[in-house]
Order: structure tokens, then sequence, then C-alpha cells
């Protein structure tokens, strides 16, 4: 089963980092069952068109989360306890953005009205554009991963 990463080599956020987020969300979302392979090191290098030691260093900060976990003869697969690792890491990492912004917002002196209004207005916008998305993505064929912007 292909992966579909979408990596944005100016946003910075490190590239190991936005290869290993996307595995942990695929996990939690369930797109990645306990047990399924990931394709290789340098599979993923390759339609990500970056270095294969990035991808390596997601795969291994992953390994030592215990989320992947080596088959040996086979390569990398989801590890037994990952779902519930990757759904708290998930949150955590959710929250923890959510939190910078309320926080930034703050010390623009926004008021928590004016804050909700935003976050509100963002989730309609979002959810109508990932609309739009998603159906733009049913009708992309399902046996290639998508490249990484660079």
């Amino acid at each position: 089963m292909p992966l579909f990463f979408d990596i944005n080599a100016s946003n910075g956020v490190p590239v190991y980092e936005q290869v290993a987020r996307q595995i942990v969300n695929a996990v939690a979302s369930g797109g990645l069952a306990v047990g399924q392979m990931i394709p290789s090191v340098r599979e993923t290098a390759k339609e990500l068109a970056i270095n294969p030691n990035t991808v390596a260093r997601a795969y291994r900060s992953l390994q030592d989360e215990e989320i992947l976990e080596t088959v040996r003869g086979s390569g990398i697969a989801v590890a037994v306890a990952a779902k519930a690792k990757c759904k708290t890491l998930r949150g955590s990492v959710i929250r923890g953005r959510i939190a910078d912004v309320i926080q930034d917002a703050r010390q623009s002196q926004l008021s928590d009205d004016e804050i909700m209004k935003m976050l509100q207005a963002e989730m309609k916008r979002t959810n109508r554009s990932s609309n739009r998305s998603s159906n733009r993505s049913s009708n992309r064929p399902t046996n290639r991963p998508t490249k990484g912007k660079q």
C-alpha cells in the first residue's frame, strides 16, 4: 500500500519530522494498520525526491518511539501498540499548536470571543477546502504516491 506524503521543504518543519508526523497521522487514523509493512527507505526517498538519510532518520525516530518495528527479512512494519501511541502523539501535537495560536492571539490583545470566531471561521473554511480536495483526490490514481513539494 503506498503512502501519500505532502512534504513542504519551505514551511520551517524539518522534512524528516514531516515524514514522521504523516506516518503517525496515518497510523492514528487507520490509514496504516498494525503489522502493515511500510515502503522501504529507498522507495520513500525516491518517491519524495529527498535524501534517503532523511527518511531513515524519520523511520529511526518512529522505531525509537516503538511506532515502527523491524521485521527480520521483510522490512519495517507498524508496531502492535502503535495506534494508541499515535493517537496520543497526534493529540499532543495538535493541542500544542492550538495553544501556541491562542497564546499569539492573546499577546495580540484579541479577546476570547474574537479568537473563537476566528477559529470557527477557519474551521468552516478548511472544511470547504478539504471537501474540494477530497473530491479531487478521489480522481487520483491509487497506485502511485504523490511527490513531495520541494
